[in-house]
C-alpha cells in the first residue's frame, strides 16, 4: 500500500461517519498548517441508536489506533461518543483529548441572556443527558429535543429544502422560550439557515464544530511567522471509501487521501503500513 509522505505532528479526529468533517473543516480553518488524521467509522454508523457500552468500546479501539499513529491530540467529533466515552478516553490516552459537548456548553453559557437553552441532537446524545446535566449544573434551564431524521436529510443534500423546513419546524414545535440553541450533532451546522429561520433572529445558534475548533486550537502554539505549507489530511474509513466520498460531498467534500481500514484493525495492533504513514517505526 502506498500512502504518500509521512504525517507529522498530526491531530486525530474521529466520528461515526461524515458528520465530523464539519469539525475537521473548522479545525483546519484555525490551524491550516497542521496535519490531521480523520477516522470515519462508517461500517458501524450510526452510533446514536447503539448501546452506550458498545459505543464506548468502539471509541476505545479507534483511540488506540489513532494514538498508535503518533498523533499529538485527539478530537472526538461525535456527540454520542463524546457523551458516553470521553472520560474513559481521557484516562486511556497519554495525549490531550477533546469532545464536542463541553465546548458547546461553555459557549451557550457565555451567550445566553435569559438562562434558557435548547439542545438539538440524536436520540443517543439526548438519551445520555450529557448536555442536560452540564447545562443544569450551571443553573440553566434546558429544553432538549432528539431529531432522528435530520442526519438523513443532510446526507441526502436536502439541508435547505422544503422537506428540511417541515422537519425542523416539527422538532421545534414544542420548544419553550429559549434564547440559545445548541446544534448538538455534527451534521446540524449544515442546517443553520433552516434552523435560524425556524427559531428567529432572537435565538443564538451555537455550532459545536466551531467552538470545539476554537478550544483545540487555543491549546497549541500558533504557527511560526512566514510562509507555512498547508497541512495534509488522511481519512481512514471502515466502510466503503467510495460511499464515504460521495456522502461527504454534501459536507464540503474530502481534501486528502482516503484509506480503507477494516474494522478488525481497530480491535488489535495497527499493521506496519499505517505506522509508516505517520512516520513511526
Amino acid at each position: 500500500m502506498t500512502l504518500g509522505p509521512s504525517l507529522r505532528r498530526a491531530i486525530g479526529v474521529f466520528d461515526s461517519g461524515v458528520g465530523g468533517l464539519t469539525v475537521l473543516q473548522a479545525l483546519r480553518r484555525r490551524m491550516p498548517h497542521r496535519d490531521f488524521v480523520y477516522l470515519g467509522d462508517t461500517a458501524r454508523v450510526p452510533y446514536g441508536r447503539k448501546p452506550p457500552a458498545m459505543v464506548a468500546g468502539f471509541a476505545a479501539g479507534i483511540a488506540d489506533f489513532l494514538c498508535g499513529l503518533g498523533i499529538e491530540g485527539l478530537v472526538v467529533a461525535c456527540n454520542t461518543a463524546s457523551a458516553v466515552a470521553l472520560p474513559g478516553l481521557a484516562g486511556r490516552c497519554a495525549i490531550p483529548v477533546w469532545g464536542v459537548i463541553d465546548p458547546g456548553v461553555e459557549a451557550a453559557t457565555r451567550v445566553t441572556r435569559t438562562g434558557r437553552v435548547g439542545v438539538l441532537a440524536t436520540r443517543g446524545t439526548i438519551g445520555s443527558r450529557a448536555y442536560q446535566r452540564r447545562l443544569s449544573s450551571r443553573g440553566l434551564r434546558v429544553w432538549a429535543q432528539a431529531c432522528p431524521m435530520l442526519v438523513h436529510v443532510v446526507e441526502e443534500g436536502l439541508a435547505d429544502s422544503p422537506e428540511a423546513e417541515v422537519l425542523v419546524r416539527h422538532y421545534l414545535s414544542g420548544r419553550p422560550g429559549i434564547d440559545t440553541l445548541i446544534l448538538g450533532c455534527t451534521h446540524y451546522p449544515l442546517l443553520r439557515n433552516t434552523l435560524q429561520r425556524a427559531v428567529g433572529d432572537a435565538v443564538t445558534l451555537v455550532d459545536s464544530a466551531e467552538v470545539t475548533a476554537e478550544t483545540v486550537s487555543a491549546s497549541f502554539a500558533p504557527a511560526s511567522p512566514g510562509p507555512i505549507a498547508q497541512g495534509r489530511v488522511v481519512h481512514f474509513v471502515t466502510g466503503d471509501p467510495a460511499a464515504f466520498t460521495h456522502t461527504a460531498r454534501v459536507i464540503g467534500g474530502v481534501d486528502g487521501e482516503v484509506v480503507s481500514l477494516p474494522v478488525t484493525e481497530l480491535e488489535g495492533a495497527a499493521p506496519a503500513e499505517y505506522f509508516r504513514l505517520a512516520g513511526r517505526r
